[in-house]
């Protein structure tokens, strides 16, 4: 699992038709305190996040393991979106509800 913040959306009107109906975010990584590190990946989204939220990545085959992605093309997928972050007891992330 990777975490990172959704920055984008990507439309596609001509695809396989295996993904025809999914959402497609560009997921750029993040560590423990919300900074941006290297790296970005296009997931399809499961969760039904929307651009600047946290969130929870799997990739490779991890990602045609939930219901939306099985038996589907894809190599990652968003499975969650995070409410909190804690590492050694401090809070580094808490998502707002604005």
């Amino acid at each position: 699992m990777q975490l990172g913040r959704i920055v984008g959306t990507i439309v596609s009107t001509q695809k396989d038709e295996k993904l025809e109906g999914l959402k497609f975010h560009i997921v750029k990584a993040i560590d423990t305190n919300g900074k941006f590190t290297s790296g970005f990946v296009v997931a399809v989204d499961a969760m039904g996040a929307g651009v600047g939220e946290v969130v929870l990545t799997a990739a490779g085959s991890a990602a045609r393991l939930t219901p939306l992605t099985k038996d589907k093309p894809v190599d990652a997928v968003i499975m969650a979106i995070v409410d909190i972050i804690e590492v050694g007891g401090k809070e580094t992330y808490l998502k707002s509800n604005d």
